[in-house]
């Protein structure tokens, strides 16, 4: 994509745009002042009226549990005090710092906040309540009960904080960024780069659909829309009566504005926590806000900008700013927050001027996910991980690590959310943790492992279990000498058949154990006898097709040039088993606009024939011989049909195309065949031509936002589901690459894609120059990985446990069959299991995956995955035993579906609902008591919020105003399949400073964040879809040598898609670390170089996640506050 090119940016990321509804999250805290009423769920700006309840989540959830109080002390917050073994490396500051409450009471009602604009609460009462907070490493004189003096060993850092010191908007710079902390004169309002459809945000009038531009670099808001609060409320009442939380005076009320002081170190003088709960100890996070409910003041009458508060509006509340560096943000529709000097009045009551600077939350004294990754690295990336050990949770997807199957399935091939899953659904449901597998059947291993091994027992087949049909696995135990087995997952016996018999030695084990990979692998396959085929027939190779859209926008645009060049090189590269031998896939060719050519290209032919058929509306195949050929035999044919297409269509000005028959035409032509196969279709435009399955434009901006915005992401008609079902019974699998201008109805064309097993790509505006090398990468692997044909899978469990719920690219036609036309080694399929009965900690639960699949030589198959975990009757066990990675993962899938059906709102207040009864139940149950104004986490869940708020400000659920309704039903469709290690990064991109490249090992990646940035640096940003390069203003003249060949910043070329070959170690690095990035990836990563104060600056900065999103998604730092508020409203 060219950020400079004409025609407006399409959305090219699979990423969180800047645009977002998100509201910002007010920081916990004990209570509000009364205008506002009990929280219902974060509110989404394109959704005025009351807040909506939450819905449910996943798993059944469960009412909010009476839980207790505690009142005993703080508990250690911070990193175990002598755990070496996590132990961060010197150079980075300490995590927690010293900390005193002050006066704050940190219980009480929890109010709402839903996402309005209106007046802000005054900076001289935002003053005066902030400066009662105070943090020191003295004497804790107003401390609650229960807080000691820091251990000795963990000297105090944080100086104390002087409640004289007036607290002031304007954030100071970072040391290494080189973004302004003022805002530009008010004549040049920063406006989003239009990388998406349409206009930007600024330059709309704030209509329902809209979300607000980005806001002022300074401490924003969660905007209010109910009366102005006091300038100078009275004195706010404690509500707890012990001697040690007096009220504060007037002049020392803590306020909701400002950015709470760093976090600190919570001072413990009780028992410790037992080690083995593995706490993620995070300190009290301050909540700025009063205790006590303020006096209701008059109602001011609204500015000419300012919305009045709506009947059943509760008013917002204000955050803190994380960080306001870089490009300063514009005012927000309809809100009149406070004024700053050199900065228009937009409509609301001047507001006194602001005071000096207060500190903020230290975001270093937040759980990081850089700083678990590395631990992860350095604690399990030596060792191979071996599956012997049952329940035992793998590393995290981001460390690289070697596997040794033992008898449980790689994690490569099955992760899941828990390895220690609860024996009863009472307590699942208590827990509120989705039991949940996501499973990648075809799943490519490195070099350094060995693919599952292949078992044929002849005409007789797989051995199975009589009842449940379970195949032979490790868990099966033999008994009588070797004559019969017990299943290990109905515990039916069945007799072993005379030829699989053998002797037991004195252990149980048969003596052959060792030998036969399905009785000691996790993983392996079975050569399926001609029972496991359709119509006990033995399968025909598969067949590709090819189908070239060639109206005038495709021919213009040079897709249907580059395709065909392409394909004559590439059809040397067709799947094979055997990499010396030729590909026995045959292949056919159809273009089409609102008419079909077939082309016979029969090898006996001089030239290939033409045939049109211009009767849409009834489809068939007008050939059946020389239609599907072998490459070899007609290459000659082949290619001269290849160089004619290009000059034959040259003028064409046939603007109309179809869709629907298209796709019938290639499941015609594989039914004639009698085989699978896969259709590749290169298509332009909306299919407006008189013709089945023809497409009105419905987009629909106003809808956003709306109960009806979940109509755009359903399907126009039911044509194109029918039509899907078909394929899958003939295992027709449809891949889909895009290469619209505008819109073309992305949730419709994707259905036959996403319901065969197929995939969707996309490239908005393609410019032949600028998308060549993306385009013809994907093409290039998607035709040549791995893949299996006319597959089904089911899942079966042991007793206690079933599946009940999948999500991926397939279709369903019962509740046990996953069906998928064609199966890569790239789709994953995930799975979530509910009890039905008790489970016993001494068996623990199993799961077994098994795929029957046609490999693209024809043989069928079958591929199978066991997978044993732990069951508890204690929480903390569950805690101790989950992956987060995992648990995100299932999370978005869930939410991304549950937007066909919900509105948009209730999604994301689902998740948040859900994610806060996870750690209250983890509070409750496991955590040792203390006080409620901290927050404690699981250690294996620390990272649960961050990874959260990733979720809930991606395009697809917090979409700007610029991100257009294909891209999101894009996104959609593409995550529904993503494995762990995607899904990670395309939630939390890996960003990388390009300092020293030397040796093989690559820097440490630093947080997304803007304050993370250095002026002089230069810093690589993988979003698993796009890469960024993004300089600095101010970066070395070497360092720009190296890299592009040129000294100055400004005679670097922001268009370049691909970095110069020059001949210095640091330039050939770079190169090797941004092809192995794209190497790991099933999508090529366009590179786009991003130079600071760029005009593109803005699509790079939409991808640091920890900051607040240009629309209102809420900071790292707010989500984590708001996150705790929720917390402790059930707690209460």
């Amino acid at each position: 994509m060219n950020v400079n090119q004409q025609p407006p940016m399409a959305s090219p990321y699979g990423q969180p745009q800047p645009g977002y509804s998100q509201p910002s999250y007010a920081p916990l805290g004990g209570g509000y002042p009364g205008p506002y009423g009990p929280y219902s769920g974060p509110a989404t700006a394109y959704q005025p009226g009351a807040p909506q309840g939450s819905a449910r989540g996943p798993p059944p959830v469960s009412t909010n549990q009476a839980y207790s109080q505690y009142a005993q002390g703080d508990i250690q917050n911070g990193p175990p005090p002598m755990d070496h073994s996590m132990a961060q490396p010197a150079q980075r500051p300490p995590v927690c710092q010293p900390y005193s409450h002050g006066a704050m009471n940190l219980s009480g009602p929890h109010p709402s906040y839903p996402q309005q604009y209106g007046v802000q609460p005054s900076m001289q009462q935002m003053t005066n309540q902030m400066s009662g907070m105070q943090v020191g490493s003295g004497p804790l004189t107003s401390a609650g009960p229960g807080y000691a003096p820091p251990p000795s060993s963990e000297p105090p850092i944080s100086a104390a904080y002087s409640a004289a010191a007036p607290p002031s908007y304007t954030q100071a710079p970072h040391p290494v960024s080189g973004a302004p902390s003022q805002p530009p004169p008010p004549s040049e309002p920063a406006a989003p780069q239009p990388y998406y459809d349409g206009p930007p945000p600024s330059q709309q009038p704030p209509f329902p659909s809209s979300a607000p531009p980005p806001s002022q670099p300074f401490p924003s808001s969660s905007p209010y829309s109910g009366p102005p609060l006091p300038a100078n409320p009275g004195p706010l009442q404690s509500l707890d009566n012990s001697p040690s939380h007096l009220a504060p005076s007037p002049a020392q009320q803590t306020f909701p504005n400002s950015a709470p002081p760093p976090v600190s170190q919570a001072l413990y003088s009780g028992p410790l926590p037992p080690p083995d709960l593995a706490l993620s100890h995070l300190p009290c996070i301050p909540c700025p806000v009063p205790c006590r409910p303020a006096p209701r003041p008059t109602p001011l009458p609204p500015g000419p900008m300012q919305q009045p508060p709506q009947p059943g509006m509760h008013g917002g509340y204000p955050t803190q700013q994380n960080g306001a560096f870089g490009q300063p943000r514009g005012p927000q529709p309809g809100y009149a927050g406070p004024q700053y000097p050199g900065q228009q009045n937009y409509g609301a009551v001047p507001a006194p001027t602001p005071a000096p600077t207060q500190k903020r939350l230290d975001p270093d004294s937040i759980p990081s996910p850089i700083q678990v990754i590395e631990d992860d690295r350095a604690n399990k990336s030596s060792e191979p991980f071996t599956t012997g050990v049952k329940g035992q949770t793998p590393p995290l997807v981001t460390t690289n690590f070697q596997v040794k199957d033992q008898g449980n399935a790689s994690p490569r091939f099955v992760r899941c959310t828990a390895y220690n899953i609860p024996c009863t659904a009472d307590m699942a449901k208590q827990s509120q943790v989705p039991l949940a597998a996501v499973i990648k059947p075809l799943a490519m291993l490195p070099p350094d492992e060995t693919r599952p091994y292949m078992v044929d027992h002849g005409e007789a087949g797989p051995i199975r279990c009589n009842r449940c049909k379970a195949y032979m696995c490790p868990y099966m135990q033999f008994i009588e000498g070797g004559r019969r087995f017990q299943c290990g997952f109905c515990s039916c016996v069945t007799d072993v058949p005379p030829h699989y018999f053998q002797h037991l030695d004195h252990t149980g084990k048969r003596v052959d154990c060792c030998d036969r990979p399905e009785l000691s692998l996790g993983s392996y396959e079975f050569v399926a006898t001609v029972d496991y085929c359709k119509n006990n027939k033995l399968p025909q190779p598969p067949s590709f097709i090819f189908f070239i859209d060639v109206s005038y926008n495709a021919v213009k645009s040079g897709m249907v040039n580059i395709v065909c060049q392409e394909l004559k090189t590439l059809l040397d590269y067709l799947p094979r088993e055997n990499p010396e031998a030729d590909s026995v896939v045959r292949v056919g060719f159809v273009t089409y606009n609102k008419v079909l050519h077939f082309y016979n290209v029969k090898s006996s032919l001089a030239q290939p024939q033409m045939m049109v058929v211009s009767d849409v509306s009834d489809m068939f195949l007008p050939l059946l011989d020389g239609f599907l050929v072998n490459v070899n035999d007609s290459r000659m044919v082949i290619e001269s049909l290849l160089d004619q297409i290009p000059e034959m269509f040259a003028d064409t000005r046939e603007t109309e195309t179809v869709f629907g028959p298209v796709i019938q035409a290639g499941l015609e032509a594989l039914k004639a065949a009698d085989c699978a196969g896969k259709l590749f279709l290169f298509h332009s435009s909306l299919p407006i031509a008189e013709a089945p399955g023809k497409l009105k434009n419905r987009e629909d901006k106003k809808l956003v936002g709306t109960d009806k915005e979940k109509s755009l992401f359903q399907p126009q008609s039911g044509f194109y589901s029918n039509l899907s079902k078909e394929c899958v019974a003939q295992g027709c699998c449809v891949d889909l690459f895009l290469f619209p201008n505008q819109y073309v109805d992305v949730a419709t064309l994707g259905v036959v894609p996403v319901s065969t097993g197929g995939s969707v790509y996309k490239y908005t505006y393609f410019q032949a120059e600028m998308d060549r090398e993306r385009f013809l990468n994907d093409l290039r692997r998607d035709v040549q990985k791995p893949m299996g044909f006319d597959a089904v899978m089911r899942v079966r469990t042991s007793t206690g446990i079933r599946a009940t719920d999948f999500f991926g690219s397939f279709f369903m036609s019962n509740t046990t069959d996953v069906e998928l036309a064609g199966l890569d080694c790239d789709k994953t399929v995930t799975v979530e299991f509910r009890h039905d009965d008790k489970l016993s900690e001494d068996t623990g639960a199993l799961m077994q995956c098994a795929v029957l699949y046609t490999s693209c030589s024809g043989q069928r198959r079958l591929r199978v995955h066991n997978m044993a975990v732990n069951c508890c009757s204690q929480l903390a066990d569950l805690y101790r035993n989950c992956e987060t990675d995992t648990i995100i993962n299932f999370f978005s899938k869930y939410a991304y579906r549950s937007l066909l059906n919900t509105p948009t709102k209730t999604v994301r207040d689902t998740l948040v609902n859900q994610c806060a009864q996870i750690l209250a139940c983890y509070r409750k149950n496991c955590a040792s008591p203390s006080s409620a104004g901290q927050l404690i986490l699981p250690e294996c869940m620390k990272l649960l919020p961050v990874y959260l708020n990733c979720v809930l400000k991606s395009d697809v659920l917090q979409p700007g105003a610029d991100v257009s309704v294909d891209d999101r039903a894009y996104l959609r469709q593409l995550l529904s399949c993503m494995d762990v290690s995607e899904s990670h990064v395309f939630f939390y991109p890996r960003l990388l400073p390009l300092v020293k490249l030397d040796g093989g090992s690559l820097p440490m990646a630093v947080r997304n964040s803007e304050e993370r940035l250095s002026k002089g640096g230069v810093y690589l940003l993988e979003t698993g879809l796009y890469l960024f390069l993004w300089v600095g203003a101010n970066a070395q003249q070497e360092l720009l040598s190296n890299i592009f060949g040129t000294p100055t910043f400004s005679q670097i070329d922001p268009n370049m898609t691909s970095l110069p070959e020059l001949d210095n170690p640091f330039s050939q690095r770079l190169r090797e670390i941004i092809d192995s990035f794209r190497s790991q990836r099933s999508r090529y990563m366009k590179l786009m170089v991003v130079k600071q104060e760029d005009k593109a600056e803005l699509i790079f900065k939409h991808f640091l996640c920890e900051d607040k999103s240009a629309s209102g998604g809420a900071s790292y730092v707010d989500f984590l506050c708001h996150m705790h508020k929720e917390i402790r409203q059930l707690l209460s």
